[in-house]
């Protein structure tokens, strides 16, 4: 993967190469603090879609202890806001103004007691504007983000964005114009907050693992959509879209790589028994040998099972033969509508006025 300025550049969100965008052409931003990742991405918009500057991306487990505390932890927001202020530094050398950028924070923050007042901290600090956005909308940003990877053969599609403090499942039908969002909702389970009240047990790690897959089981139980929906899912007439570390680190680890490829796992289709082989493979592995695989790493090893248990227990509730994994999400559909924005802008400023 090409790096720029020491951080790995991610491909478009559109295209399958990286490519080159007009010169003339504006740069924006993109900014995600979750429970888990700070994330940013700088590109230029293309025709189609964007072609990636910039990104970078660090593990901050803001949302460390949450569960327990209800607040953000010392250590915790001290981790975070030295990852903003990298962000930061990258966003001024790009010299992208305010209009450009889209800096939003999720879970941990709409959780904690401290959320608004880390919000405050980050302004006064290092100049970034981050603001708290509702579940709907996080789900609505997840949606477009992976839009592309949608099926235009199937009927209906299940997008789950899974986070570190809870998960977004977004249910879509297609339409004369395309797949519309007919029902969505927040879980308040993630791979922080699970793996937080699942403490491993290495004596009998089946059934640990099964407990975590009942635990986001319950909290999806009643799911916001009718019954024709779910007979589409039943009819073998759907299929799922996953997005989330913990979800292409199964994808890694079900094609074998000796490190982990973006460009091989953005898009790839696995079928129900994919997902679960490589789950057992994980388990099977233990904390150590997760630790150990260049697809996973000692920062996600106490995760990746949480999120394969979330995965897992959603394809219990909507069996679907595919699932399309995504390395891409919020984020890019933050970007994507950030871009769509600024032209609109610009079309109304090079209107003239009538005499």
């Amino acid at each position: 993967m090409p790096e720029i300025d020491g951080a790995p550049v991610e491909r478009d969100a559109r295209s399958p190469s990286l490519g080159e965008a007009p010169s003339g052409s504006l740069l924006y931003g993109a900014l995600d603090l979750g429970t888990n990742n700070c994330r940013l991405l700088i590109a230029r918009p293309a025709r189609d879609g964007f072609r990636v500057v910039d990104s970078f991306s660090r593990i901050v487990r803001l949302g460390e202890g949450i569960s327990r505390t209800g607040r953000l932890t010392n250590d915790a927001m001290d981790r975070a806001y030295d990852a903003l202020a990298i962000c930061a530094e990258r966003v001024a050398k790009k010299n992208l103004p305010s209009d450009r950028i889209a800096a939003v924070a999720t879970q941990a923050c709409r959780a904690a007691e401290n959320g608004e007042e880390f919000i405050d901290r980050v302004r006064r600090g290092t100049g970034l504007k981050l603001r708290i956005i509702t579940p709907d909308e996080e789900a609505r940003l997840s949606v477009e983000g992976c839009r592309n990877l949608l099926d235009q053969r199937a009927r209906a599609v299940l997008v789950v964005d899974v986070g570190g403090g809870s998960t977004e499942l977004s249910w879509l039908v297609r339409k004369d114009r395309g797949f519309e969002t007919v029902g969505w909702m927040s879980a308040p389970v993630g791979v922080v907050t699970l793996a937080e009240g699942h403490p491993e047990s290495l004596d009998d790690p089946a059934s640990w693992y099964e407990a975590m897959i009942g635990a986001m089981a319950t909290a999806i139980q009643c799911a916001p959509v009718n019954g024709e929906v779910k007979a589409l899912f039943d009819e073998g007439h759907a299929h799922l879209v996953g997005t989330s570390g913990a979800i292409t680190s199964l994808a890694g680890i079900h094609l074998k790589l000796p490190r982990y490829q973006r460009d091989r796992v953005d898009g790839l289709w696995m079928s129900r028994n994919d997902c679960e082989d490589a789950a057992r493979l994980l388990l099977d592995l233990g904390p150590d040998g997760r630790a150990q695989n260049a697809c996973i790493g000692p920062d996600r090893a106490d995760l990746v099972m949480a999120g394969a248990a979330i995965l897992e227990a959603v394809q219990r509730s909507w069996p679907c033969a595919r699932v399309r994994v995504a390395d891409r999400g919020l984020r890019e559909g933050l970007l994507l509508e950030r871009m769509r924005s600024g032209r609109r802008r610009r079309r109304r400023g090079r209107r003239r006025p009538r005499d």
